[in-house]
């Protein structure tokens, strides 16, 4: 299988990897110039459990000769959504489904507008991974992928992305509703990142005082609110199932912490920015998720 993978940070480099590992041909495209340098001449660098090992990859900053592709997976961060769209649309056959395993909510919607919804799949992954450097990342943790066709297409072509996703070792299952999948990670999300990237703590600190798991779950508890005013059925344990998360991983620097930490724009729109917007539109306040926005929102327009 021909795949195309348009964004290689740390999680779009990890999947690109474990494919070709597996014989899939494996095409990389990101805007990075260096990174995409080291990959082409060094490989990409894999570290794992105090363990190193080295991927061939094949990686482009530009589109034009890559040809088309069997599978699209976009790995960007949501602010570059839809530019992603637009570069898939440009290399993708007329029946190649376009996969979208982004943090935060929105990104399926954004995708279909540009290619057309039917071709749109969209899913959650447990795997973790972060940048190191140039053609070098840490493969941080590993858990289940779940995907689900966006909009009832053609429910084959999740069935074909999880039989190579499995046989590439990245443990994978199709469901038919896949938006109930987005919101709990999206709730995850929700409950971690925005916290831990303004008070500069990681995941696990979350749970060392009482005030910041009540912060968490307020966020949390007005995100799951206006998920079931949408006829979204989220878990009843959200809450619970946050702080088990964030013990689990405790050590880790949330993405949008690392994100701040390294004056990057982060997700936060697509994030704690969701419970916020779809509030309005329903009529709930969102006192908290308000908050944390603003905060994120205020902190990466004034990065030195």
């Amino acid at each position: 299988m021909k795949i195309t993978i348009i964004g290689a940070g740390a999680m779009g480099s990890l999947f690109g990897a474990l494919l070709a590992e597996s014989g899939c041909d494996v095409r990389l495209v990101d805007v990075w110039i260096e990174h995409v340098k080291m990959i082409n001449e060094k490989g990409l660098h894999i570290e794992r459990e105090r363990k190193r090992r080295v991927v061939k990859l094949k990686a482009v900053a530009e589109t034009d000769r890559l040809g088309q592709a069997d599978l699209i997976i976009i790995f960007v961060k949501s602010t570059q959504t839809a530019d992603a769209a637009k570069t898939a649309q440009q290399i993708m056959g007329q029946t190649c489904p376009v996969l979208t395993l982004q943090n935060g909510m929105g990104n399926a919607d954004i995708i279909a507008e540009t290619i057309g919804a039917e071709c749109v799949v969209a899913g959650t992954t447990s795997h973790g991974a972060t940048l190191l450097a140039p053609g070098s990342i840490r493969h941080a943790g590993v858990g289940p992928t779940v995907i689900g066709m966006w909009a009832g297409g053609n429910a084959s072509q999740a069935r074909v992305i999880a039989e190579t996703f499995n046989a590439a070792g990245i443990e994978t299952k199709v469901v038919e509703e896949v938006r109930s999948v987005l919101w709990d990670k999206l709730l995850v999300n929700i409950g971690i990142n925005a916290v831990t990237a303004l008070t500069g703590i990681k995941n696990g600190q979350i749970l060392d005082l009482e005030v910041t798991k009540k912060l968490s779950q307020a966020a949390v508890e007005e995100a799951m609110a206006i998920a079931r005013m949408q006829g979204v059925a989220v878990r009843d344990d959200a809450v619970a199932h946050v702080l088990k998360v964030a013990e689990a991983t405790g050590p880790n620097r949330s993405s949008m912490g690392q994100d701040i930490d390294n004056h990057r724009q982060t997700e936060i729109g697509a994030i704690n920015g969701v419970v916020v917007r779809e509030g309005r539109k329903c009529g709930l306040e969102t006192p908290v998720n308000d908050t944390l926005t603003a905060l994120i929102e205020t902190l990466q327009a004034h990065y030195k």
